[in-house]
């Protein structure tokens, strides 16, 4: 049985601006293309090329960009409570989905940490290696973990939030502004989030 290529992130400068999306080849015979919580996905048959995969992209950055303006102005609720284990998965996939994304920067493969926190979505301990996730964020869709592990996957480079951190997050992730407004729409996650232990 042959194995499927893994899920790849994509960024793509389009008329309408930069966009980033999933690609996934799957034993598919047309590009299908969705606009959900976990951002823009875009699945394609095998023998799809990543040029051919952009370019549809392009071509349908506008209709992208007016379904992510309709999903950023609609009100959010946190997803329903999730195990243990799945929170683990959750946060544990965020880190690998973005970590490929700092890589090449030199960053390290951290250790990551699960807490429940009261007011921040994650931090970074760059000195230690490690970073830590709220839990919170399993209750939040796909995308908006994304952008949070970037985050403090970004830190290792830049450890405040300084003109070079912002610089970083606009090269590798151009849409993290409103994916960071979005996360807003999420407090409720934060006020339920009850006690717990530390997941390492």
């Amino acid at each position: 049985m042959v194995k499927q290529p893994m899920p790849q992130p994509r960024l793509v400068d389009t008329p309408h601006g930069p966009l980033t999306y999933t690609l996934t080849r799957k034993r598919v015979k047309n590009l299908n293309l969705r606009v959900g919580t976990g951002g823009v996905a875009l699945s394609v048959p095998l023998r799809c090329s990543v040029r051919q995969a952009d370019d549809f992209i392009r071509e349908k950055s506008g209709w992208i960009m007016d379904a992510l303006r309709r999903r950023e102005d609609r009100r959010a609720e946190p997803l329903p409570a999730v195990s243990r284990e799945e929170c683990v998965r959750r946060l544990t996939d965020a880190l690998t989905r973005t970590y490929p994304l700092v890589e090449p920067l030199g960053v390290l493969f951290p250790q990551l940490k699960l807490r429940p926190l009261r007011s921040q979505w994650g931090n970074c301990h760059w000195a230690q290696g490690y970073i830590t996730l709220n839990t919170a964020l399993a209750r939040c869709p796909e995308a908006l973990r994304d952008y949070v592990a970037l985050h403090e996957l970004v830190h290792f480079l830049h450890h405040d939030h300084g003109p070079g951190f912002y610089a970083r997050m606009d090269a590798l992730m151009p849409d993290w502004r409103s994916r960071r407004k979005a996360l807003k729409s999420y407090g409720g996650a934060l006020e339920h989030e009850g006690k717990g232990s530390e997941h390492t």
